[in-house]
């Protein structure tokens, strides 16, 4: 495809940008190049997917904006090992643009730093996007966009994690009675501040049952029903229950099948399957019958704190929500 860096005015964008960006497409479609203009992207080259390699080495680059959609699996399985390979923290951003059809090609992706995947966005969520790209470009703080980015998941994730290893260190001590032995101690607060990694159950925990975490998932989905689904939208611990319940059926699960259990919109999903694998909970095991597949599996750390949850609400006569 033609170099367009000498008209950049085909794009749509002012030549004297200084954020600059490399398409990557086998259609460049119309509404993504006035969207990367409309963002303060400079588009310097235009690439198909078979012959964008050699440019990501390039002349300097604030943004690398990969557009899947009508580009060919074989072409895309290239190019994702290779955008994968590289050394995120120093490359440009990296924007990718999936089809819902395509879920399953992203996983090589997943979790990279500086790296935003989109399933079929709207012209808002791809302005977005990019404007975030943008600010990181420029140095600018991630946490100042939107409330739905990764930043804001991550403090939501943490929180999560910090809430239910409280929870279920409190149940365990609770039934022991060291709860009152605490406050007789004279020592300050009721609870005891968890450790951020989980701790593994003060006693042996009974069978868990991949029926019981199934008829959870269940009885979670049937709220919809009722009323609205955003309302109860929790895509990191619907993520945990539906993995948890593989490992213990000793089954796979896909990315397309993980982000039909989040619940939540496809880009959504891929996007908290990133926050939770950059927080060592989610790891990526590729089929070793297809590369172009990935599975992905809880970590050990997570599978222990699983069970110790599981283990807490028992012992303490409450029902796994």
């Amino acid at each position: 495809m033609a170099n367009l860096s000498a008209a950049p005015e085909l794009i749509g964008a002012p030549y004297d940008l200084a954020a600059n960006a490399l398409l990557i497409a086998a259609v460049a479609r119309t509404e993504v190049t006035e969207t990367l203009a409309t963002a303060g992207f400079r588009v310097r080259d235009v690439a198909d997917p078979a012959t964008a390699s050699a440019l990501l080495d390039g002349p300097v680059l604030d943004l690398v904006l990969l557009d899947a959609r009508d580009a060919s699996e074989p072409e895309l399985e290239v190019l994702l090992d290779l955008l994968a390979a590289r050394d995120a923290s120093a490359a440009p951003a990296l924007v990718a643009i999936f089809s819902a059809g395509q879920v399953d090609l992203a996983a090589p992706l997943l979790g990279m730093p500086h790296t935003q995947l989109l399933c079929d966005p709207g012209i808002t969520e791809l302005l977005g996007a990019l404007l975030r790209a943008r600010a990181e470009s420029e140095g600018a703080p991630r946490a100042r966009w939107t409330d739905i980015t990764r930043d804001a998941e991550v403090a939501r994730l943490r929180r999560l994690n910090e809430e239910v290893a409280r929870i279920a260190d409190a149940l365990a001590r609770l039934t022991r009675g060291e709860l009152f032995d605490d406050e007789e101690d004279g020592r300050d607060g009721v609870l005891r501040a968890p450790e951020m990694d989980y701790r593994g159950p003060d006693e042996p925990v009974s069978e868990i049952a991949a029926a019981e975490i199934r008829a959870v998932i269940r009885s979670r989905r049937l709220r919809s029903q009722y009323f609205a689904a955003e309302l109860f939208a929790d895509p990191a611990w619907d993520m945990l229950l539906d993995l948890f319940a593989a490992n213990i059926e000793r089954r796979r699960v896909s990315v397309s099948s993980l982000c039909i259990a989040a619940a939540v919109p496809p880009t959504t999903a891929l996007r908290w399957i990133g926050t939770m694998h950059e927080a060592g909970l989610f790891g990526r095991h590729a089929d070793p019958g297809d590369r172009r597949r990935a599975y992905i599996v809880l970590s050990e750390k997570a599978v222990q704190g699983m069970r110790a949850y599981v283990g807490a609400i028992r012992r303490a006569g409450l029902g796994l929500v």
